[in-house]
C-alpha cells in the first residue's frame, strides 16, 4: 500500500467536502489500487456515512490506520468509546433520532459480541446501523485469537445474519457487493435493519488493483411504494362502511406521518390506540387518543383494542407488549393491515393488506374515502363508540392524576418518606417539556410507567427503546447528542438497575462534549421484575439487594460531570432538575423512589401477557381469537 496516495485521497475528499464531489471533479483518480480497509471506508463516505464510533484491538488495526489517516485530513470523524454495548446504543439513537448512520467499528470475538448484543435495539426498532467486526483469517493456519471455537467456516457471519444482513468479506474484489447489501440493509425505507461487515485480519491489509471507485453503490434513494390498484382500498372501504366500532392501533412506523394519521382518524371517527413506541403520533388531548394498549397499557387504551370490531394496524408488530400476546384484540372480526413489511401486514387472519408507505397509503385511502358514505346506523354507532372510549380515556386520565399527585410514601429500604415513582416521572416529564428536552427510556419500570405518563405532542418529543427494552440504551443514547450535526438537549430517564449496566456514559460524555442529564431514579431494585413477581407469586425474589450507592458522589468522581441529589420532596427535585439542567455537560440527578405494596407504587397494568402463571388463561384466549 502506498501511504501518500491513501493520505492523498483523503485530503482531497475533505478538500471537496465529500467523496461525490471529489470523485465528480476528478481530483481523486477513477481507478486505483487500494487496499480493502481503504475500499470500506470509501465505499461508506459514497453512502453518505462519515462518523465512526470506535474501539479498537488487533482484529481491526488495519482499518483503524486508515480511519486515523482520514482523521488527520478531516475527511472522517471518530469517536472512541469504552464499551462496545454502550457504543452500539450511541450508534442506534444517533440514527434514530438525528438521521444520521454511523458506523460501529470493533475488534475480533468479545468486543465484536458486545456490539452485537447491542445491535439488539437497531434491529428490533428497524433502525439502520453499519456494524464492521473484525474476523477470522481465510488461510486456516490455525485458531486465531479470540475467534469464535469450532471447527465451521464463517463461524462469526453465521452468527451475526440471525440478527441482520451481513457479509463476511473473504475476497477483497467483493467490496462493491458487500456495500450493496449493506445499502439495502440500512437505508431500507420501512424497517431498516443493522448491516454486520465482518473483516479478516488478512483480508484488510489486501490490495485490490485498478479498483474502480465509481463502481462502489450511491446511498439508496428513499422509495414510497404503494399498491398499484385499488381493489384493495375498495376492500378496506368496505369494511369501514361494515363496522363502527373502529380502532387504529398506531406502531412505530407512524412516528413519520403524525399529521396524516392524525386527518384519517378524524375522517373516519376511530379512536387511536398507541403503541408503548409510537406516544406522540397523536397530541396527548387529543379526544380520539386513547393512549397506549397492549400488555401493560392504560384503560382506554386497552378498552378500545379489547371491544373493536375492526382493527387498523398502522405500522405496528404484533409484540406482546402490543397487543397482549395475541389477545389483545378480543371482539375483531376484521383487520385492514397498513404496513411495509409483509409478513408483519399478514399477520392477523381476516386481514385486507395495504402494503407500502403508511403516508401515501393513508392519503389514497383518503381520496377513496370521499366518494363513499357510511349507512347512518354505523355513522351512529361509531358515534356512541367513541364516546364510550372517552369515557374510559376520561377514567384513565382521572387515575393518572391521582397516581402522579405529589405522594410520598414510607420505604423499607430508604427507611423514610421518599417520593413514589409516578409523581417523580411526571415532575420530570414536566421539567423536560418547559425546557424542550426529548425524553429517551430504555427499560423496565420506569420505561412502563414512563410511556403511560408523559404527556407529548409529537412524536420527536420521546424516544422509548421498546423493541428490545434493552436496559442502559437510555444514558447510553446519550452520547450521540455530541455526534449529531444539529445536537438536541436530551434526558435519560432511567431505574438504578439500567444505570449500572452500561454507566461508561460518564467517561464517554466528557470526552466528547455531551450536554444532557440523566435522571435516576432509584427504588434499589429491578422494580419492574419486582412487581412481576409479586403479581405472580405474591413475593419478590433476587431482584433486590441492600447496597447502597451514592450516585452523586459517583457522578462527581468524573471532572465535568455534576451529580445532584433529587431529594424527599418535590421542591427538592425541581430545584435539582433546573441546577442540573444549568450545568453546561452532562449531570445526573438521584432521586430515591418507593417500592412496596401501596397502589400508588405504580400507574397498574391493564393487559395480558404470555408469562409465567398467567400462561394458560392467555393461551386459551389465544385459541379462541378468530383474527
Amino acid at each position: 500500500m502506498n501511504i501518500q496516495d491513501t493520505r492523498a485521497r483523503a485530503q482531497e475528499i475533505s478538500k471537496a467536502g465529500s467523496f461525490e464531489n471529489a470523485l465528480s471533479a476528478k481530483t481523486i483518480a477513477g481507478k486505483v489500487d487500494l487496499t480493502l480497509s481503504e475500499g470500506v471506508v470509501l465505499g461508506l463516505l459514497r453512502q453518505d456515512v462519515r462518523k465512526f464510533l470506535v474501539i479498537f484491538g488487533h482484529g481491526s488495526t488495519d482499518i483503524g490506520n486508515i480511519l486515523r489517516i482520514y482523521k488527520e485530513e478531516g475527511a472522517v470523524e471518530i469517536f472512541q468509546c469504552r464499551n462496545e454495548v454502550a457504543m452500539a446504543h450511541a450508534a442506534t439513537a444517533l440514527s434514530w433520532i438525528y438521521g444520521e448512520i454511523p458506523a460501529v467499528v470493533t475488534s475480533i470475538g468479545p468486543g465484536a459480541l458486545q456490539a452485537f448484543a447491542g445491535s439488539l435495539a437497531a434491529a428490533s426498532n428497524g433502525i439502520g446501523v453499519y456494524y464492521i467486526f473484525g474476523d477470522e483469517t481465510t488461510h486456516g493456519e490455525g485458531i486465531n485469537m479470540q475467534q469464535l471455537p469450532g471447527q465451521r467456516q464463517n463461524q462469526f457471519g453465521r452468527l451475526t445474519e440471525i440478527m441482520g444482513n451481513s457479509y463476511t468479506l473473504h475476497t477483497p474484489e467483493a467490496l462493491r457487493d458487500a456495500m450493496r447489501h449493506g445499502n439495502n440493509a440500512v437505508y431500507r425505507s420501512n424497517f431498516a435493519s443493522p448491516f454486520f461487515l465482518c473483516l479478516p485480519i488478512n483480508t484488510q491489509p489486501k490490495v485490490i488493483k485498478e479498483f474502480r471507485l465509481d463502481s462502489l453503490p450511491k446511498r439508496l434513494p428513499k422509495r414510497v411504494v404503494a399498491p398499484a390498484d385499488d381493489n384493495c382500498f375498495i376492500d378496506a372501504i368496505a369494511l369501514l362502511k361494515k363496522h363502527g366500532k373502529v380502532v387504529i392501533k398506531a406502531g412505530g412506523g407512524t412516528r413519520h406521518q403524525p399529521d396524516l394519521l392524525k386527518s384519517f382518524a378524524e375522517s373516519i371517527n376511530a379512536p387511536v390506540a398507541l403503541s408503548p413506541g409510537s406516544v406522540g403520533v397523536l397530541p396527548d388531548r387529543h379526544p380520539l387518543n386513547m393512549h397506549v394498549g397492549g400488555s401493560k397499557g392504560t384503560i382506554s387504551g386497552n378498552y378500545a383494542m379489547e371491544n373493536a370490531e375492526l382493527v387498523i394496524v398502522m405500522g405496528a408488530r404484533a409484540v406482546c407488549q402490543s397487543d397482549c400476546s395475541g389477545t389483545g384484540y378480543l371482539n375483531a372480526k376484521a383487520v385492514i393491515n397498513i404496513n411495509g413489511d409483509i409478513e408483519s401486514a399478514a399477520h392477523y387472519n381476516n386481514t385486507v393488506m395495504l402494503c407500502g408507505d403508511i403516508g401515501v397509503i393513508i392519503v389514497r385511502l383518503l381520496e377513496v374515502f370521499k366518494n363513499h358514505r357510511r349507512p347512518e346506523e354505523i355513522e351512529q354507532q361509531a358515534e356512541g363508540w367513541v364516546s364510550s372510549c372517552c369515557k374510559r380515556k376520561s377514567m384513565w386520565q382521572e387515575l393518572k392524576s391521582v397516581r402522579c399527585s405529589e405522594h410520598m410514601l414510607y420505604d423499607v429500604a430508604w427507611k423514610q418518606h421518599v417520593l413514589t415513582q409516578p409523581s417523580a416521572i411526571k415532575t420530570a416529564d414536566r421539567f423536560t417539556k418547559k425546557i424542550n428536552g426529548i425524553r429517551i427510556f430504555d427499560a423496565g419500570d420506569v420505561q412502563a410507567n414512563g410511556f403511560q405518563i408523559i404527556e407529548v405532542d409529537h412524536p420527536d418529543q420521546s424516544i422509548t427503546e421498546s423493541g428490545s427494552s434493552y436496559m442502559g440504551f437510555a444514558v447510553s443514547s446519550l452520547l450521540s447528542n455530541a455526534i449529531a450535526d444539529e445536537p438536541r438537549y436530551m434526558v435519560a430517564f432511567t431505574g438504578d438497575g439500567s444505570f449500572m449496566m452500561n454507566p461508561q456514559i460518564l467517561v464517554d460524555a466528557v470526552v466528547h462534549g455531551v450536554k444532557a442529564m440523566i435522571i435516576i431514579f432509584d427504588n434499589r431494585r429491578m422494580a419492574a421484575i419486582s412487581s412481576l413477581q409479586t403479581d405472580q407469586y405474591n413475593k419478590d425474589f433476587a431482584t433486590n439487594d441492600g447496597t447502597q450507592i451514592d450516585y452523586v458522589a459517583m457522578a462527581n468522581a468524573f471532572t465535568g460531570v455534576r451529580g445532584f441529589f433529587g431529594g424527599f420532596t418535590f421542591q427538592a427535585l425541581e430545584a435539582a432538575l433546573e441546577e442540573a439542567h444549568n450545568h453546561k455537560g452532562l449531570s445526573v440527578v438521584h432521586v430515591p423512589v418507593y417500592w412496596g405494596d401501596d397502589p400508588l407504587r405504580d400507574m397498574g397494568a391493564y393487559g395480558r401477557w404470555n408469562v409465567g402463571p398467567w400462561c394458560e388463561d392467555v393461551e386459551r384466549l389465544y385459541t379462541e381469537q378468530t383474527i
